[in-house]
């Protein structure tokens, strides 16, 4: 009874101690096995594995495809136009036993510190490089490979592997915005005044051909009137000659009843002029005499 009564506290500690000398990696992560800070043993390979209790630790990184957003930083290109960069990279612990000589016991957050100080670098030397228009048009993708392809050499010293580096915004710094606005606004509105003076010149061309159109139409009408007219009263005069012609007095003796006629009416019924007026030739004949 004695025996088994000393015997159980051995057993729990025995198995204590193997359940603690027992380590299971997930295929998610890898594992250091570090004896006094010193590294021993990788384990990448998910499953299980084997340390010394007490003497031996384990430390787990992740092993997935991480991301890391860089805060935003400010930048100046060729042309002097400051923008406010804001930009992600995604990553990859490679060599575990590297990473951890370099960050120590700071593991992922130290890392990440660093990464961002090597990315701001790379992203101020190259977008430094070349003009706003680069940054803000389609060719920036060839600008966040160089930024990527520079940074990796610095990453790799920290065991991580640099998969992509993207620019998610491109800005204007708060402080500039106004003015960048006022100047669009215009050089919008020069551009409307120009479009307007076009316009109205335009206009004012189509309606100066347009009077000169109708001005041209309104005299050739009129020169056609004329001309009709004229060989109208060409022909009417032509029909008086030979219709009177045959008889030159009956013709003055008519010509002087329609001026008769138009001379006496009621509208004017009064006329001053000398008794033997030339007017009053038929009046004062033998035949018009007698027939008063």
């Amino acid at each position: 009874m004695r025996k088994s009564t000393m015997l159980l506290p051995i057993l729990v500690l025995v198995i204590i101690a193997a359940l603690s000398s027992v380590f299971i990696v997930d295929e998610r992560e890898k594992a250091l096995v570090l004896q006094f800070g010193k590294v021993i043993k990788v384990k990448e390979e998910p499953g299980l594995g084997f340390k010394i209790p007490l003497i031996q630790d384990v430390v787990r990184y992740d092993d997935r495809i991480l991301s890391r957003d860089i805060d935003p930083l400010e930048v100046t290109p060729l042309d002097d136009r400051r923008l406010v960069v804001d930009a992600f990279a995604r990553y990859r612990i490679v060599n575990v036993e590297q990473f951890r000589q370099a960050v120590g016991v700071g593991g992922i957050p130290a890392a990440e510190a660093r990464l961002d100080s090597i990315l701001r670098s790379e992203t101020r030397e190259i977008l430094g490089s070349v003009s706003s228009n680069d940054i803000l048009s389609s060719d920036r993708a060839a600008l966040m490979l160089q930024i990527r392809n520079q940074a990796i050499v610095e990453a790799n010293k920290l065991g991580i592997e640099i998969i992509d580096v993207r620019l998610k915004r491109t800005d204007l710094p708060r402080q500039n915005l106004d003015a960048t606005f006022a100047r669009m606004r215009a050089e919008r509105e020069r551009e409307a005044a120009d479009e307007i003076a076009r316009g109205n010149e335009a206009a004012q061309r189509v309606r100066a051909q347009a009077d000169r159109t109708q001005v041209e139409i309104v005299s050739d009408a009129k020169r056609q009137a004329e001309i009709t007219r004229g060989e109208s009263d060409a022909k009417r005069n032509a029909i008086f000659n030979e219709a009177f012609g045959a008889d030159t007095e009956f013709f003055e003796f008519y010509r002087s009843l329609n001026a008769y006629r138009k001379a006496l009416q009621g509208s004017n019924s009064s006329m001053v002029m000398s008794p033997d007026s030339e007017f009053f030739n038929y009046l004062r004949s033998d035949q018009g005499a007698a027939a008063q």
